[in-house]
């Protein structure tokens, strides 16, 4: 998880040094059909969840398994979240957002195996979810509502004078969303791999071993509560964002 080097200067820390994406075969340039790294664990990703939600419900059992059981959880609690967030019109937009959730859930706690990448630590794997959200739900706001989709920015209820400054309010505000969306996310999730880094580079000083290994597993256990919160955060904010879209009148 950590590299140290020993100079004249004495420990030096290198924590951004396991963000570096790299191709898979050789040391040469990566370009965009590069098989490297961040394309490896998305892949592995994507593989950990079929196996809990096709081989793990493929008996369909009475009494579920293990497998099937965590799989029927993780669904109930997203399309509850769907429904009570957007409403039954979000309904059928369940399988986007579960599909996002299930990404951003398994690459973060995959992340946390020693030696691994995370994906989601990458502003340009988070920029297409979270841009991809946005655009996604301005489409589906103009063909459900129409021009009335442009209800979303105008505070009727408002005194008459601040309608129009709160209307621009609203327009920046609305396209900040995916930039907050998609940085929100790679920078909790860098920030908490950067601090393990540089904890499990402290540990090779016998002096400090014991603390560092101790601010390893308190930052590692705070890691799988903030790998759960984060994927939970960009799904919710994916349902109020789709919710405008479907009732966008204040």
């Amino acid at each position: 998880m950590a590299t140290e080097e020993h100079s004249e200067g004495g420990l030096v820390f290198h924590p951004l040094d396991q963000f570096i994406v790299k191709p898979l075969f050789g040391d040469g340039p990566v370009h965009w059909y590069t098989p490297t790294n961040v394309t490896l664990w998305m892949a592995i990703a994507l593989l950990a969840i079929a196996a809990v939600f096709v081989l793990g419900s493929r008996g369909r059992a009475v009494v579920p398994t293990r497998l099937q059981s965590i799989g029927e959880l993780i669904y109930g609690f997203i399309y509850k979240m769907v429904e009570d967030v957007t409403g039954k019109d979000g309904v059928k937009y369940f399988p986007y957002i579960m599909t996002l959730f299930l990404f951003i859930l398994f690459s973060n706690y995959l992340a946390l195996i020693p030696m691994s990448y995370s994906p989601t630590s990458m502003i340009a794997v988070t920029a297409v979810l979270g841009f991809g959200v946005f655009i996604a739900v301005t489409i589906l706001g103009f063909v459900k509502n129409g021009p009335a989709f442009l209800g979303l920015f105008w505070m009727s209820d408002a005194p008459a004078i601040l309608r129009p400054i709160i209307a621009i309010i609203e327009v920046i505000s609305y396209f900040v969303r995916p930039v907050s969306h998609s940085i929100r996310l790679a920078g909790n999730i860098m920030a908490g791999h950067a601090v393990l880094k540089v904890f499990a580079g402290f540990a090779a000083l016998t002096l400090v071993s014991p603390l560092a290994i101790f601010g390893i597993v308190a930052i590692y256990g705070l890691e799988i509560l903030v790998c759960g919160i984060q994927a939970y955060v960009f799904t919710i904010l994916t349902c109020v964002y789709l919710k405008d879209a479907l009732h966008p009148a204040h």
